[in-house]
């Protein structure tokens, strides 16, 4: 597919999640997403009253992990992080299910712990991290579902922390299952510009990667070629 440089920026989700990230390492990568001007900048909760600071004058969304990376937390527990998100600033929330509570066929639990997210974020964009490199295609169908019926904006494939990430096999699956109404984030593994463009045509509104500015810059070899 063709792809400007400017759509490309903004379907991405610039992923800043490394346990070890200092205040100078969190800043030199924001002076990277404000040159690309990406859609967001994915932080962790530490990082949200930081990344909100930053943003301003700008249109750079901050974009805040909750439940991450294992999703094993409470339902109380993940409502009130994305509350304290919303409060340090962040303007959208990506939350992961409880993943063991899905398997075990618990589906009142798992659309409680996004009910419970949906309403903390007050009318941000809710994303529902289904982790699908565990599960399979019936239970990704059901978390889907589940997401949608809880009043989530987006589904996700993958937090990028577990043992395989987002696969165009399951981009399709989940856009089958959603339709329309929500949107499809596809992360995890996508390292290169035709890994995002195999994912958007899969189906994915936006991209969550790390490697971003490697993206960007093989987008850019690739205009030069014509």
């Amino acid at each position: 597919m063709k792809i400007t440089f400017e759509k490309l920026a903004k379907m991405i989700d610039h992923t800043v999640l490394k346990p070890t990230l200092t205040r100078d390492e969190f800043i030199k990568h924001w002076q990277e997403v404000r040159k690309f001007n990406f859609g967001a900048i994915s932080v962790n909760p530490c990082f949200t009253s930081l990344a909100a600071k930053l943003v301003k004058e700008t249109d750079v969304k901050v974009d805040t992990a909750i439940g991450f990376p294992l999703g094993a937390t409470t339902p109380e527990v993940k409502a009130f992080e994305a509350r304290n998100a919303v409060e340090n600033g962040a303007h959208e929330i990506d939350m992961v299910i409880n993943i063991g509570a899905l398997r075990s066929g618990d589906h009142e639990l798992v659309k409680r712990d996004i009910e419970g997210v949906v309403k903390a974020a007050k009318g941000r964009v809710v994303k529902v991290i289904i982790e699908t490199c565990y599960l399979t295609d019936e239970e990704k169908k059901r978390a889907c579902e589940l997401a949608k019926e809880a009043g989530a904006d987006f589904v996700k494939t993958s937090t990028g922390f577990a043992i395989g990430g987002a696969t165009i096999h399951d981009v399709k699956l989940m856009r089958k299952i959603v339709g329309e109404d929500l949107g499809v984030k596809a992360a995890g593994g996508i390292h290169h510009f035709e890994d995002a463009v195999a994912m958007i045509d899969a189906g994915a509104d936006r991209i969550g990667t790390s490697a971003s500015i490697q993206i960007m810059k093989e987008l850019e070899k690739e205009s030069r070629r014509g």
